[in-house]
């Protein structure tokens, strides 16, 4: 099973190219799908997910054309975006058999079953007579992702699922991904590029409706070994270092200024050289993409 998308392009009627000709193949397992914000990471998720129409291109299913017959999508899709709101008041078992229903399941043995099921593979079953009100962002967010698998769906979309979660929920949620992800087609759409690195065997860099790069994650960092250099510096030397080297990142350590760059040979002796991270090669094409557009080094 693959998710096969050509040539899509999407353009608001505020003039806003939300989707530049973007063609990716993205098979069974964990996807990652990793860009800034406004990058147009949700536009192609709102896409795939037959919420808005494309302006031109094509998205095919194995079979199915995801654009022309999105009742058979929606059969076998789940999806948990980026804001997902729950009834407060309610608890998980009612509104998870309220949306089984909605999904088709009308037989309440079987969905008494499904429902059980689900919250015992979240982890919310202990917690399912509780309002959802009372729930912490990260046991929401396992609810999103019970809601989503209901149907046994073929291809689930993940929107920013781990912005503003603790480590502890992160990880349960990783951990929850990751055995989801064994037999049907998750794309994982987010900023976050530890999220990408743990879970994902396959990805994309997407920053203003463009593909920028897409591989796996290892192979990609491999690429760049022997081009990232570390530095430390004071933050006022950083102005002028951006002039001479190609800057990537930067961050602060104990007072002092860090940053990478990208370079084919040392570019001087106060570099050591680093092994490059995911991050380093996410960076690294964004600052790439910015100088075409700028006309740098063309």
């Amino acid at each position: 099973m693959e998710l096969r998308i050509e040539h899509l392009s999407k353009t608001y009627a505020n003039g806003t190219q939300a989707l530049r000709d973007v063609t990716l193949t993205i098979p069974t397992g964990m996807f990652g799908l990793l860009g800034p914000n406004g990058a147009g990471k949700s536009s192609l998720m709102r896409t795939i997910a037959t919420l808005q129409e494309a302006d031109s291109g094509s998205i095919t299913l194995g079979e199915l054309d995801v654009l022309h017959d999105k009742d058979a999508v929606r059969r076998v899709l789940g999806y948990l975006p980026q804001e997902f709101g729950v009834y407060p008041k309610i608890s998980a078992e009612e509104l998870l058999d309220h949306f089984a229903v909605l999904k088709g399941i009308s037989d309440s043995k079987q969905r008494r079953e499904i429902v059980s099921g689900l919250l015992h593979r979240t982890n919310l079953y202990e917690v399912r007579k509780k309002n959802l009100g009372g729930y912490s962002g990260g046991m929401k967010q396992r609810f999103g992702i019970a809601q989503a698998l209901l149907g046994n769906p073929r291809l689930i979309i993940v929107d920013e699922p781990t912005a503003g979660l603790d480590p502890a929920e992160r990880n349960r949620f990783h951990n929850l991904l990751a055995e989801i992800g064994e037999n049907i087609i998750v794309i994982l759409s987010t900023h976050i590029v530890g999220d990408v690195s743990d879970l994902c065997r396959n990805m994309a860099i997407i920053n203003k409706g463009q593909v920028l790069l897409t591989g796996d994650p290892l192979v990609v960092m491999q690429e760049l070994r022997g081009q990232v250099w570390r530095r430390e510096i004071d933050k006022e030397q950083l102005p002028a270092l951006q002039q001479e080297q190609q800057v990537i990142s930067t961050r602060l350590f104990a007072g002092r200024t860090i940053v990478h760059v990208v370079s084919g040979s040392q570019p001087g002796p106060e570099y050591d050289g680093v092994e490059p991270t995911l991050e380093d090669v996410y960076f690294a094409r964004i600052k790439q993409a910015e100088m075409v557009t700028a006309g740098v080094g063309e």
